[in-house]
């Protein structure tokens, strides 16, 4: 088994989604993670994270990191991912920790294992394009088996919400190394960040497991070796709440400031094309997409390697409720 046969897919499911709950609000007042979502009533954002990650991966080797406490949600949005392939934090404790789980879990089926991680809540107007970055991406993890390897998007503008990637040299293979972060800019330095050729940070990322579980545990230490004993405990002994014990304890760590960002000699950056990627953070962020979908008609290209679709709906319409308040604003 070699190359992409041996490469994994993990989307990043566990998060609250704060920041838009303005529009995130069931009929009965509570609030759904932005995930479990949809943009304009079709398939949740993480249904669409799912078969974006299925371009590049089989089904079998799909998996998604979700929260204890979302699990009235993701039962039945995920439900048609195979047995095992629900990777589930007893709380959320940020990224990092997230990641964390996602790495032992594989690595425990697959020693060698080579993965790409996704985030839950993108919207992508051109999946073919960057389907061709993922690909890249895919191909790339050889070349940089010690480190990770970034996708940044060619930005259509200069945004302040988004962190942005600042690319160095360029190396044999096509990729570049990474001169330096900057996260959420102000304008004026936005604008010079575009001058300077910078990439939106798209937080799509990929390496090696082992290299990755051995950054993992330079920043974080006794908490890796923790975690992977609560996974040995929870195997043996189906009833252990060893993890869930274990995440009472665990602060909330972000993986790009404390994983990503203290290693630069070990990060290579892929380009992909402007696509119309966006995350949807905001409610700002959500109504600039749903004007750009107003404007064009999007190029959808055909998600997977065929097999099961995620065609469930997302649960709240986000394109309806952002009508309904500014209606009532």
């Amino acid at each position: 088994m070699k190359g992409a046969a041996r490469t994994w897919g993990v989307v990043l499911a566990a998060g609250e989604g704060t920041r838009l709950a303005s529009l995130t609000r069931d009929a009965a007042g509570n609030a759904v993670p932005k995930q479990f979502c949809s943009l304009n009533g079709g398939r949740s954002l993480v249904a669409e994270s799912i078969q974006r990650a299925r371009q590049v991966v089989s089904l079998d080797r799909t998996c998604a990191i979700v929260a204890r406490q979302h699990a009235r949600h993701w039962r039945n949005a995920l439900r048609a991912l195979p047995a095992g392939s629900l990777i589930v934090e007893p709380q959320n404790r940020g990224t990092a920790n997230g990641v964390l789980l996602g790495v032992l879990s594989i690595l425990e089926r697959d020693p060698l294992a080579r993965i790409i991680f996704l985030p839950a809540d993108h919207f992508v107007l051109d999946e073919s394009a960057l389907e061709h970055s993922l690909r890249e991406l895919t191909t790339s993890l050889a070349h940089n088996p010690d480190g990770i390897t970034l996708i940044g998007i060619a930005p259509e503008g200069p945004d302040s919400e988004l962190g942005y990637i600042v690319p160095g040299r360029t190396l044999a293979d096509g990729s570049r190394t990474v001169a330096r972060f900057v996260e959420k800019p102000a304008p004026s330095l936005a604008d010079e960040l575009l001058e300077n050729r910078a990439l939106w940070n798209s937080f799509i990322f990929g390496a090696a497991g082992p290299a990755l579980l051995a950054l993992l545990r330079l920043q974080m230490g006794i908490a890796v070796d923790e975690m992977a004993t609560a996974l040995a405990r929870e195997r043996h002994q189906p009833e252990s709440e060893a993890l869930a014990e274990l995440y009472d304890r665990l602060p909330s760590i972000d993986f790009s400031r404390a994983v990503v960002e203290q290693f630069p000699s070990r990060l290579r950056v892929i380009t992909a094309p402007s696509c119309g990627w966006t995350d949807l953070g905001t409610p700002r962020r959500v109504a600039d997409t749903l004007r750009r979908l107003a404007e064009q008609v999007p190029t959808r290209a055909p998600s997977g390697a065929g097999g099961k679709r995620l065609s469930l709906p997302g649960l709240i319409n986000l394109a309806a409720q952002h009508a309904r308040l500014a209606l009532a604003g």
